[in-house]
């Protein structure tokens, strides 16, 4: 691998044009694709195995054309203090703004509250619902802007008006702003890191060329494979932290090269196939974990992992390819004001910050792994207590007329109106169709927890009705979890009694089955994910015990990063200060998100730090040292690339949305704990522990296992070029480095013995 690699990057820095070039028209070609690839489809969330899932086929199959997924919004008409809405003027006013409503071009239907029974029993409150001739994305801004003036013209008139439903959602989300402040801190961390607006600016400008071919062809993919505008915002979330952290790292091995004399061709390659090697095998990683994500069974999530694996794909691609050949165009740029001068740079890491923490672990092995395992433990205790569901309007700030439009809903006719049940009863096989769908409805309606059912709605052929039912209780209260399972354990004896059988189904019903089958898709998934990635670190360590800490560690993080998550959305502890005004259940699918993207993100700070632990010992240093050497040349460039993780995530934080912030505050604290807590100081002590027992690799195994070489072990011997030559090594010992951790490794032996 280290030898390929090292000729590819060579073969780049020389053929540096036509790499350009074809970078250039590869972009060029899948972005005239994607400008005449037909409009992306209204994707929709589809669950399949689940029984509310099962429900909504039937309906489908029952009543053709009845469940077409045209948008709705739903007007909330509030009549001032000491009135009702059923006051002749309120009422002229509300018919007045359903009427205007209905003569929208889009516009399939506009209910009228006082026709359709939508007024509550006080007269307080009423509600009309728009019905759209088109999906929600497709919902025009004319539509909308039609929406707005009616409201207005009734909010004018007095009473108080809010409104709500999918066709309110303009398709935005993720974006902008939250890119700008990730991009941001990431060019002040790079600038900081290597001191040269070159160096920082190259990592930036070759990630964004990256995001942008997978963004294109996300673009030209999406309405051939129904792909949604959350997977593009993922594909981008990962693409610029994972391409800037590995141009990152070529970068660095590449100063660190030119820093030893050699020339500039030589030390890309050199960089290339050593840092270049690690890239690959992280991104591997990455990609294993999201593409794992097709395990869970949801089909949108697995369109989600498959996108973004492919931006990391690219991302790798980039890094071994555009990076070496940018250095080809400006050899010197990259280095410091000092190093252009002089066209090299001296090594500054014979004592740096990571060398000297690396001995204070060293000196220190069993406290800092109890302190370090004691408070992931202590964080991720929240996480036992959590409970997953699908944030709704009432996650929004109260600042959206949404949120608003919800709340008076809730007071006017109970909390459970805002996420009714729908009662699917199959009646097919019934001597009587209506009164087994009566039998039904009745039993139901005396359910504990139920407020009231709707009359049954039977199709032309007379052997489906639908009906709704409204709990007592909120959308996402734990009570009606419970009633869903209640109302389902009474289906047996209704099928018994009546010869009809029903499903409960409905968007509540979906945010429950949803939760349960990914808390049961979780385990699996783990299982697969760390199976294959503990056999690709075994692979690239050559270690047993290794890859099995570095899983250990991820599990670690991530539940820790779940408990955070808990503590502040679920729990309310400092979700003021991240503008949560709502706290509630945590997304259905967060747990999932985090497991499968922070694991490929935390193999990368694993194989970057302890690759270069792992070249030091197999060019001879011992276990210290070799640890010791590992963070002197790694320790800035891992927090640096943690840091920028760090900052594009976080800048999520400051979206509107709930889920965009769950997301993106989990995604930052488990990267920050991960890099900074296990690799930095539960990894060490570990491995200072374990001593030369952590490269150790049963004979047998060894044989069976493929040498990949990513130390680059074999650009040491000769040829390793394919030119007969060896690769220049002048000034490649270091001697005052090796002093020094020898000193260290013989104190941590001495109190590893003790």
């Amino acid at each position: 691998m280290a030898t390929f690699l090292y000729r590819v990057g060579r073969l780049a820095f020389r053929r540096r044009w036509y790499v350009a070039l074809i970078w250039a028209a590869v972009l060029a070609a899948v972005g005239l694709v994607g400008l005449k690839a037909p409009a992306a489809s209204d994707d929709e969330f589809s669950m399949p195995g689940i029984e509310s899932q099962k429900a909504f086929d039937l309906i489908e199959q029952r009543f053709p054309g009845a469940s077409a997924d045209g948008a709705t919004a739903r007007i909330v008409f509030v009549a001032p203090k000491g009135e009702r809405v059923t006051a002749s003027d309120n009422r002229a006013t509300i018919q007045k703004a359903v009427d205007q409503l209905s003569g929208g071009a889009q516009v399939a239907s506009a209910a009228d509250p006082f026709r359709s029974q939508a007024v509550s029993k006080d007269g307080t409150t009423a509600y009309a619902t728009v019905t759209y001739k088109v999906t929600a994305a497709d919902v025009t801004d004319a539509s909308r802007k039609s929406l707005d003036q009616a409201v207005d013209q009734v909010r004018d008139a007095g009473l108080a008006v809010e409104a709500g439903g999918d066709a309110l959602d303009d398709g935005g989300g993720a974006g902008g702003a939250a890119e700008i402040i990730g991009i941001a801190v990431a060019a002040v961390v790079l600038l900081v890191t290597f001191g040269s607006l070159a160096a920082a600016g190259l990592p930036l400008l070759t990630a964004a060329v990256g995001v942008g071919l997978s963004m294109t062809a996300i673009m030209a993919l999406s309405g051939t494979f129904g792909l949604s505008s959350t997977t593009g915002t993922l594909a981008m979330m990962l693409g610029v932290a994972v391409g800037i952290d590995y141009a990152l790292f070529v970068v660095s091995r590449y100063r660190e090269e030119r820093g030893k004399g050699r020339t500039p061709q030589e030390a890309t390659g050199l960089a290339v196939g050593t840092a270049g090697s690690a890239v690959v095998f992280a991104g591997l990683t990455v990609v294993i974990a999201l593409a794992g994500l097709a395990v869970v069974g949801i089909p949108m999530l697995t369109k989600m992992g498959l996108a973004a694996a492919g931006a990391v794909v690219v991302a790798v691609l980039v890094a071994l390819t555009l990076v070496p050949a940018v250095l080809g165009f400006w050899p010197n740029a990259v280095l410091s004001r000092r190093g252009r001068k002089s066209g090299r740079i001296e090594e500054s890491t014979q004592n740096n910050g990571g060398s000297r923490w690396a001995r204070f672990v060293l000196r220190r092995p069993i406290p800092v792994l109890l302190l370090g395992v004691v408070g992931l433990g202590a964080l991720a205790v929240p996480m036992t207590q959590l409970q997953l569901g699908m944030p709704g309007d009432e996650a929004k700030p109260t600042s959206t007329t949404e949120r608003r439009a919800y709340d008076a809903l809730a007071e006017g006719f109970g909390p459970g109106f805002n996420g009714p049940l729908t009662i699917v009863a199959d009646t097919k096989g019934a001597d009587d169709a209506k009164g087994a769908a009566e039998t039904i409805s009745k039993e139901i309606g005396g359910t504990k927890g139920v407020v009231s059912v709707s009359p049954a709605r039977f199709n032309d052929a007379g052997d489906t009705a639908v009906f709704q039912v409204v709990p007592s209780t909120a959308p996402t209260d734990e009570k009606t979890k419970d009633l869903v399972k209640t109302i389902r354990s009474e289906r047996p004896g209704l099928e018994s009694e009546t010869g009809a059988t029903f499903e409960v189904t409905g968007k509540t019903a979906v945010n429950i089955d949803v939760a349960d089958k990914v808390q049961a898709a979780l385990i699996p998934y783990l299982v697969v994910v760390v199976g294959l990635a503990i056999v690709l670190l075994l692979v690239v360590f050559r270690s047993l015990l290794v890859p099995l800490k570095a899983a250990l560690g991820f599990l670690l993080s991530v539940l820790a990063a779940l408990g955070a998550v808990v503590v502040v959305f679920q729990q309310g502890h400092g979700a003021a200060l991240l503008g949560v005004e709502q706290t509630g259940p945590i997304m259905s699918l967060t747990p999932i998100f985090l497991v499968g993207i922070v694991f490929g993100l935390a193999m990368d700070y694993e194989v970057f730090l302890v690759s270069r632990m792992r070249e030091a010992y197999v060019h001879g240093d011992r276990p210290g040292q070799a640890i010791v050497s590992g963070f002197r040349h790694s320790a800035r460039v891992v927090v640096a690339a943690a840091l920028i993780m760090i900052a594009v995530f976080a800048g999520f934080v400051g979206e509107p949305g709930s889920m965009i912030k769950m997301i993106g505050f989990g995604l930052a604290s488990a990267v920050l704990l991960d890099a900074f807590v296990v690799r930095m100081a539960i990894v060490p002590a570990v491995l200072a522990l374990l001593g030369d027992k952590a490269w150790w690799l049963p004979g047998r195994l060894d044989r069976l296992l493929p040498n990949v070489d990513v130390e680059g072990e074999s650009l040491s011997r000769p040829a390793a070029d394919g030119t007969g030559e060896a690769p220049d090594r002048s000034g490649s010992a270091d001697e005052g480095d090796k002093v020094a951790s020898v000193d260290a490794d013989a104190v941590t032996t001495a109190e590893v013995r003790v």
